[in-house]
């Protein structure tokens, strides 16, 4: 099991609907989600900042990464951009962190 962690960020005056919109995830990309091997998917805010800190570990990275190439992903990131920083396709801007501390 890969242990993955990034950062993104959430624009302001975002942050209630941001955690609505996650409330009522749509089921297809929940569906998708565990598909391409999500498990323990968390995702935390700074109030204060409005940076997002996500964790989830994944069965295998490669199988995981191919989530990004399918329609209901493409389509989440469409519905989640007026709300966070992205990229031109609509992905979230975010950056991997580097793990220096487990405790299993």
């Amino acid at each position: 099991m890969e242990r993955i962690a990034s950062i993104m960020y959430l624009k302001d005056g975002f942050a209630e609907e941001y955690k609505a919109r996650h409330d009522d995830l749509w089921p297809e990309m929940e569906q998708a989600l565990k598909e391409h091997g999500a498990q323990n998917y968390s995702i935390f805010m700074d109030d204060n900042t409005h940076v997002l800190f996500a964790y989830l570990e994944v069965e295998n990275r490669e199988k995981y990464d191919k989530i990004a190439s399918t329609e209901i992903c493409k389509k989440w990131w469409a519905y989640m951009e007026p709300l966070m920083e992205t990229n031109d396709d609509n992905s979230p801007v975010s950056k991997n962190l580097t793990s220096v501390f487990y405790l299993a």
